[in-house]
């Protein structure tokens, strides 16, 4: 009955491992930043996106300094589950921001807020 209980214990104690293995083989980026976080980061608050380390590293993504994610691949051989992973957007780099295209309704003016949307209005006016 001991010798059940052992390896119950150690195959519980193996299989715990290995799921800590697989989850730490998951970060997540934000939308226009440059480092990958853990998923309880505080610079996560805004947008997250789950990815790979792997691809992380890829895609030139550096470790954040706060929340110290972990830097080493231990099991390249883990499959990690495809439909958690998302592809994030990537920032476009020729961004040019315009002009509010919007009429304020106080003044009957152009907003003379900037903006990088693709709509061609600012937050306000969306």
């Amino acid at each position: 009955m001991k010798k059940l209980i052992r390896h119950l214990m150690l195959l519980t104690a193996l299989t715990i491992f290995i799921a800590n293995a697989a989850d730490a083989q998951v970060v997540y980026i934000t939308k226009t930043g440059s480092k990958y976080h853990e998923e309880t980061c505080r610079y996560l608050s805004h947008s997250k996106y789950p990815i790979a380390l792997i691809d992380a590293k890829e895609r030139g993504y550096e470790p954040c300094k706060v929340c110290k994610p972990t830097t080493t691949v231990t099991q390249k051989e883990v499959e990690i589950d495809k439909s958690k992973i998302i592809d994030p957007p990537r920032p476009e780099k020729n961004v040019v921001s315009s002009q509010c295209s919007a009429i304020a309704k106080t003044t009957g003016n152009r907003c003379r807020r900037m903006t990088k949307n693709v709509s061609g209005k600012c937050w306000q006016h969306e």
